[in-house]
């Protein structure tokens, strides 16, 4: 038997199946939040953390041909990730939305393991990807505000703009908590390849995705509910609660249905080239009232609207894979390639084409940071053995 195979079958006798399979779906980079969390807690003690560097020493030196040397350097670089990991866990520990936010923490694994594949897929044949020509840059903060009078104003990240009314510091705009007697509208479009955040007039802050819209009131009457409308696109919302404003309800509008707000964090992803709605309740309550029904979510619940058929379905979801795209993170859990593009194509500003059309229903699990290169989102999916290689020529990307 082959002495490092050998070596490999000692070090894991050792190990509890469940910490072996939790180790491998690491290196894979398919491990859960949970999963971290346990690994990370079983590390931190010296006699096991000893025992993982020998498991990835080996393993790596199995699978890749890498020498000594190399196996070693790597399992020292994991190691380290998994302590930034522990850290930002224990930090999450601390704060409310410690309950689905821990996931966040397998971004920080993301360029070592497309590092790790590369070396492990590197004795393999692999389709190396063909550019003929890269024309494709990352989103960024930009939005296009439309005020009162009809003016359009282009908001660029490092760029500044104001009126009597808000500001702007090319990231975010804000509007200043005033009454009004009359009620004026304002919109903010964000396009494909952009992303950006408002304070409205009453505190509420809103997320906006990349190719959204959102309707609203330069400033609220005193008062009466506060109403705004998501005419397309994705936003996220933690809403000023009611408490603060006499009692004023908050309600939102898309399409088929009608959020009721008291004070609460929530999703909602309402897509023109999409038939549903979804909506994902954080924290709080909300009612959503479409014309089959109403249906009241509680935290950790998504309801999901079929605009074609009205009808709705809740369900309960893992919250942070529904929200984590405003913290600046892809996460992708179990979805199929077809749904996955959709999101690339929206924040990258590409278009899509599968070469080899049963790529389309392969799965891919993952968290990727949203900065990174449409080159290097796609070669962590290719080096997981979704795709056989792709090719970018201009803003059209060919999926093999």
């Amino acid at each position: 038997m082959n002495s490092a195979l050998l070596y490999i079958k000692i070090v894991t006798s050792k190990m509890t199946n469940k910490i072996e399979k939790l180790i491998v779906r690491y290196l894979t980079n398919s491990a859960t939040m949970s999963d971290l969390d346990i690994l990370s807690d079983w590390i931190s003690k010296p006699a096991n953390e000893r025992m993982f560097k020998d498991y990835v020493q080996t393993y790596y030196a199995i699978i890749s041909g890498m020498n000594n040397d190399d196996s070693q350097k790597t399992a020292e670089q994991l190691l380290h990730v998994i302590r930034k990991e522990k850290s930002f866990i224990h930090q999450l520990k601390t704060n409310v939305v410690y309950k689905y936010a821990v996931a966040a923490s397998v971004i920080l694994i993301v360029s070592l393991s497309i590092f790790l594949n590369k070396e492990r897929n590197s004795i393999k044949s692999v389709e190396p990807p063909i550019i003929v020509s890269n024309q494709i840059e990352t989103g960024t903060d930009k939005a296009t505000l439309t005020l009162e009078t009809g003016e359009e104003v282009t908001l660029l990240k490092g760029t500044s703009f104001q009126t009597q009314n808000l500001t702007s510091n090319g990231e975010e705009v804000i509007y200043n908590k005033t009454g009004t007697k009359e009620i004026a509208y304002n919109y903010l479009t964000i396009p494909r390849g952009g992303q950006f955040q408002i304070v409205l007039a009453d505190g509420t802050k809103v997320w906006l995705n990349s190719e959204s819209q959102l309707k609203y009131p330069v400033s609220f009457k005193e008062g009466e509910t506060r109403q705004v409308e998501l005419v397309y696109g994705e936003a996220y919302f933690d809403v000023s609660p009611s408490a603060l404003h006499k009692g004023s309800k908050f309600k939102v509008f898309n399409q088929s249905q009608e959020i009721e707000v008291l004070g609460t964090e929530f999703n909602i992803k309402a897509y023109k080239d999409e038939i549903n709605i979804y909506t994902t309740l954080v924290e709080g309550q909300v009612v959503v009232d479409f014309s089959g029904g109403k249906e009241n979510l509680i935290p950790n619940q998504q309801s999901n609207l079929n605009v074609l058929s009205s009808s709705v379905t809740v369900t309960k979801v893992d919250v942070y894979n529904e929200i984590s795209w405003k913290e600046g993170i892809f996460t992708f859990e179990g979805k199929p390639l077809k749904d996955i593009v959709k999101v690339l194509s929206r924040w990258y500003d590409v278009d899509f084409v599968f070469v080899d059309k049963s790529s389309e229903e392969k799965r891919f699990n993952g968290s990727l940071k949203r900065r990174l290169k449409i080159n290097e989102i796609l070669d962590a999916i290719k080096n997981f053995g979704k795709i056989k290689g792709y090719e970018i020529n201009g803003k059209t990307i060919m999926i093999k």
